[in-house]
C-alpha cells in the first residue's frame, strides 16, 4: 500500500509539472551529463539537519521561478545574480534565478524544470537546482545530470506553501535549508566579464521590448538609478516587498528554439532552447545597446560576448538578465 501511495503521489507531481508525454529520447550530446551523487536519492530524516547532498558551499543555486501572471509578484528575485528568461509551452515564459553572492530568506514561487535547463546549467560546477518537479519521463534525465536536484520531497522544511496565491503558484523555497553558506562570486562560471563599457559601437537605447508568443518583457533605462526598470506583460515588475526589479545589464541572446520531445497535458510542445553554439546578441547597459557576438562551444563552457573585433564585452556590476529570443533565421 505504501509503494502504491508513493507511485500515485509521483504521478500527481508529474502531471502538475505540466508535461505528460514524450516521443523519443532527445539528442545524446545535449549537455545533460551522466555523473550524479548517489546519496541524492536518499530520504531526508525530518529529525536531522537538512542534508547538503555533497555540496561544498561553492556551487551556485538555480531556482525555477513561476512566471505566470497568477504567480506574481515574485519573492527574492531581486537578490539573484542572474535571471534567465526562457519560452515554455503555449508561448509563455519561465524564469531561472541564479544565486551566488547573496541568498534571500525566501524565493518563489517555484515551478517545474524543463529539458533545456540541463544544458544551461552545465556551465556551473555541480549546481543545486530547486524546482517543484518534472514529468516522469524527464526526471531520469535530471537524475543523471551533474547537479543536485532539490524537489519538495528531498529536504525537510526547505519548501512550504504560502498564503494569498492559489496552487500551484504558491510554492516557496527557504534557500538556507539547501545551501551551507553563500556560495560566492567564484560559483558564477558563466563566462561573463564585468568592467567598463565598450568605448565605441553602442547606440542610444532607453527602452527595449522582448516578446514571446504569449509574454512580453520591457526594460526601461532609468538614469537616476543607473538601472533598467523591468515590466512584464505591461505591468511594472516588483517583488512582494514592493521593490522594483532593476538589472544593471540586460542581454537579449538570439538562439535556436526548436521543438523538444516533450509535451504538456494539453498537447502543447515544450520548446527546447539551445544555449550551446554561437550567434548574435544585444547587450543593454548604461542606456546604450551593443550588438555583439555570443559563443559557447560546449555545455561545460560559459558564454562569451564579444565585439566584431573579438574584444570582450563587459557587463555592468549588478544583476544581469538574459532573455533567450528566437534567432531571426529560425523564425517561421
Amino acid at each position: 500500500m505504501t509503494t502504491a501511495a508513493l507511485l500515485a503521489a509521483a504521478l500527481t507531481v508529474s502531471l502538475a509539472a505540466g508535461c505528460t508525454g514524450t516521443k523519443q529520447p532527445g539528442p545524446v550530446d545535449d549537455g545533460r551529463g551522466t555523473d550524479q551523487t548517489q546519496d541524492q536519492d536518499k530520504d531526508q530524516d525530518p529529525g536531522q539537519e537538512p542534508s547538503q547532498s555533497g555540496l561544498t558551499g561553492e556551487s551556485a543555486l538555480a531556482v525555477k521561478i513561476d512566471n505566470a501572471r497568477a504567480a506574481r509578484p515574485h519573492t527574492g528575485t531581486d537578490s539573484a545574480d542572474i535571471i534567465y528568461a526562457e519560452q515554455v509551452e503555449g508561448g509563455l515564459s519561465r524564469l531561472m534565478a541564479v544565486y551566488a553572492t547573496k541568498l534571500p530568506k525566501v524565493i518563489g514561487p517555484v515551478r517545474s524544470a524543463r529539458e533545456s535547463d540541463l544544458e544551461l546549467l552545465r556551465q556551473f560546477d555541480h549546481p543545486t537546482l530547486a524546482f517543484s518537479g518534472a514529468q516522469g519521463k524527464l526526471m531520469p534525465l535530471i537524475d543523471k545530470a551533474p547537479l543536485n536536484p532539490q524537489t519538495p520531497d528531498k529536504t525537510s522544511g526547505a519548501y512550504y506553501r504560502g498564503a494569498g496565491k492559489p496552487s500551484p503558484h504558491n510554492l516557496y523555497l527557504r534557500p538556507d535549508r539547501l545551501m551551507p553558506s553563500v556560495p560566492g562570486a567564484d560559483a558564477l562560471t558563466t563566462g561573463f566579464t564585468y568592467g567598463a563599457a565598450p568605448s565605441s559601437g553602442g547606440t542610444k537605447d532607453t527602452s527595449e521590448t522582448v516578446r514571446y508568443p504569449a509574454a512580453a518583457f520591457r526594460f526601461t533605462w532609468s538614469s537616476s538609478r543607473d538601472r533598467y526598470l523591468v515590466s512584464m506583460d505591461g505591468t511594472p515588475t516588483v517583488t512582494t516587498a514592493g521593490k522594483r526589479l532593476a538589472p544593471a545589464t540586460v542581454v537579449v541572446q538570439y538562439v535556436k528554439i526548436r521543438k523538444s520531445d516533450f509535451y504538456d497535458f494539453l498537447g502543447n510542445n515544450t520548446p527546447y532552447t539551445e544555449t550551446v553554439g554561437s550567434g548574435k546578441a544585444k547587450v543593454l547597459r548604461g542606456g546604450k545597446a551593443y550588438t555583439v557576438d555570443w559563443k559557447r562551444e560546449k555545455a561545460t563552457d560559459g558564454t562569451t560576448f564579444t565585439t566584431s573585433d573579438g574584444d570582450p564585452v563587459n557587463f555592468a556590476e549588478g544583476q544581469v538578465w538574459v532573455l533567450f529570443a528566437k534567432a531571426q533565421a529560425d523564425r517561421a
